[in-house]
């Protein structure tokens, strides 16, 4: 922007000088009227009216002895003298004796003054002239550079990433290592015969550490390193897509050996035929050059190609055979070792308290990808730094995840003790049945404060990562999940709106055990269901049904049980632990949060809570008007977090 406004100030003075060259050129030498020829003034001078004379150079200035008449200009002949030119018109010295004569000397310009006068506008003119004429050629040029790729070139030399930045990925690193091995020493795989692999597919989902992996492969390969995005190839003009590719690939051979990175190339890979129409679109002829150029007649160039992408399902079958994408390296969501060591790099160089468990973090973040564990170490440093602290603590670690995980606390959200004491036995209710369950996954924090959304929610802390999740897990999380509604149940005289999230939740796991994972006795091990979907749009549309009105009221009456069966067995924990649900209840309303270690001291602590306190909190739990109080909750439900922070296993 800057760069536009200096050019254009640059052509506006141009413009401004040349008007004020041109108007000092006309008013240097003006056009006089009263301008005599020269025999005129001899006649004047022999007749007694001139006084004065000034000769400047080819002009002669005449000045009268009557004070009142206007001085009058002449010219001579050119190489001709004054004197000479007066006495062939008969002006004798005599004549001359009364006329005072002054000869006025040359400039410090002179002739070249005058010259650079009446050629500088001409200069000036010319020089815009030409200014315009090369900004309509670079438009035109800019106009004809949309073939080029815009790939930024990296010559390696200077790596800024390299393995050791790349943690939690090791069998990934591996792949990759053989990749740089072969562009350091490509003889030594050449004479067993290996062919030296075209491409890599890095597969992941977001935040996975996709292109971070690829910048550690250039700074460990020391070769060229292209990077471009899928999305940059194609422009509104057709045919720009597959000139970039040929613009690309034309720089990387020049180059090779080297690298290219393709970022997200699920832009121009995904499935041909697939268009809207069914029509040869732009993305169409871009990927059918890029399968030209990665394994076409020309096979001896030293090219590797890596791309990254978190939709495989969408990609083209051509890409994806060996001689085009050879390997397909996974980068799946890390294991708590592998969590362990990305938070060990990206706390390396931050003032970290001692204290600090990086084992427990790790188990802690079940489920974060390598830039949500980055993000936990950067908001526990904000959190630090807003409380005047001078590192890192264990505690605003903690507060980070929570935050990550359910939002920020909303602690000046202003609620009734009604609806203070509804949130509390809500949140009891979750923990004390999974409390209560073996298979239910520990409690790790109970708070009623608002985070984000939800008016209250219970954390849970698996103790391993889960990969297979057993029909008695899912039933205990269904039972946990309906805690919070059978305390209010239990409780109250009512139930409330704040159990929405929870209902939805159990919901969607009773269907998918029923649908997906065949743990019906009565459906038996089938799956029910196939997931339509549009290539082109890549994204999922529903759901077609290949099952009966039958078996979908069978299906209805199956999750219907296994959600009726955890209810029961929900209500009669608590039922059976009602002294247990009051005193968790009791301890929320009086310090809003507890952590897994107050909430286990109530469990090992037998007595009861006292009778002031219990009398105290039904007292509390009357309310006069029923119906106001729900239509109030309805309004503004207090909405709590699902009962486990792990999603359902895919």
């Amino acid at each position: 922007m800057n760069s536009g406004i200096f050019k254009n100030s640059i052509v506006y003075l141009l413009i401004l000088l040349a008007v004020a060259a041109l108007i000092f050129s006309i008013f240097s030498n003006p056009s006089d009227s009263n301008e005599l020829e020269i025999t005129t003034v001899a006649e004047q001078i022999k007749s007694g009216e001139v006084a004065k004379i000034s000769i400047d150079d080819e002009e002669i200035i005449v000045e009268y002895v009557q004070s009142s008449r206007k001085a009058a200009r002449s010219r001579k002949e050119v190489g001709v003298s004054v004197f000479n030119t007066l006495e062939k018109l008969g002006v004798y010295d005599q004549d001359l004796d009364s006329v005072e004569i002054e000869i006025v000397p040359p400039g410090v310009w002179g002739d070249w003054g005058t010259l650079a006068i009446t050629i500088l506008p001409l200069l000036i003119f010319g020089g815009l002239l030409f200014f315009m004429v090369r900004q309509a050629q670079g438009s035109n040029n800019q106009a004809l550079s949309f073939g080029k790729s815009k790939a930024r070139m990296f010559s390696g030399d200077k790596p800024t990433v390299t393995f050791e930045d790349v943690a939690g990925a090791e069998e990934a690193k591996q792949e990759l290592s053989e990749v740089v091995e072969f562009l350091r020493e490509p003889e030594k795989f050449i004479s067993l015969g290996a062919r030296i692999p075209k491409g890599v597919l890095m597969v992941g989902p977001p935040g996975c550490g996709k292109t971070l992996l690829a910048k550690a492969v250039s700074g460990e390969a020391g070769v060229p390193f292209f990077t471009i995005s899928g999305s940059e190839f194609v422009e509104m003009f057709v045919g720009v897509g597959a000139s970039r590719v040929r613009d690309l690939f034309d720089q990387a051979k020049r180059n090779s050996p080297c690298i290219i990175f393709v970022d997200e190339i699920d832009a121009v890979g995904r499935h041909r035929g697939a268009g809207l129409g069914g029509s040869h679109d732009e993305r169409e002829q871009t990927l059918n050059q890029i399968l030209v150029e990665m394994d076409g007649f020309e096979t001896d160039t030293n090219v590797i190609i890596i791309a990254a992408t978190n939709r495989p399902d969408i990609l083209d079958p051509a890409l994806l055979r060996p001689g085009r994408f050879d390997r397909r390296v996974v980068l799946d969501r890390p294991d708590w070792q592998g969590r362990m060591k990305i938070l060990e790099v990206h706390s390396k160089g931050k003032p970290v308290a001692p204290d600090i468990n990086m084992e427990a973090l790790a188990k802690a973040t079940i489920g974060f990808s390598g830039a949500d564990l980055e993000n936990v170490i950067n908001e526990g440093a904000i959190l630090s730094a807003r409380a005047d602290l001078k590192q890192i603590t264990m505690v605003k670690l903690e507060e980070a995840i929570e935050k990550i995980r359910l939002g920020p606390e909303q602690r000046s959200r202003i609620i009734s003790e009604e609806e203070k004491e509804i949130v509390a036995y809500h949140e009891a209710g979750h923990a004390l049945v999974a409390h209560m369950i073996p298979e239910a996954d520990p409690v790790h924090k109970v708070s009623i404060i608002a985070r984000g959304g939800a008016g209250g929610f219970t954390l849970f802390l698996p103790e391993d990562d889960q990969t297979l999740v057993s029909e008695s897990a899912f039933k205990a999380r269904l039972a946990v999940g309906l805690g919070g509604r059978a305390a209010e149940e239990i409780m109250f005289t009512y139930v409330t709106t704040g159990a929405r999230g929870d209902l939805d939740y159990i919901t969607r796991m009773g269907r998918a055990m029923v649908t997906q994972y065949g743990m019906s006795k009565k459906l038996g091990p089938l799956t029910f269901g196939d997931k339509e979907e549009l290539i082109f749009l890549g994204r999922q549309l529903g759901e077609q049904r290949n099952y009966s009105e039958e078996v979908a009221e069978q299906i209805d009456f199956e999750v219907r049980k296994f959600v009726d069966e955890a209810h029961q067995r929900a209500l009669q924990i608590l039922r059976d632990n009602i002294d247990k649900l009051k005193l968790i209840a009791i301890r929320l309303m009086e310090d809003e949060t507890l952590d897994v270690k107050q909430f286990n001291a109530l469990f090992e602590d037998a007595s009861p809570p006292s009778d002031e306190e219990m009398s105290s909190q039904e007292e509390a739990v009357s309310f006069q008007d029923t119906d106001a109080e729900t239509s109030s909750q309805e309004d503004s439900p207090p909405q709590v977090a699902p009962p486990s922070t792990a999603p359902l296993p895919a």
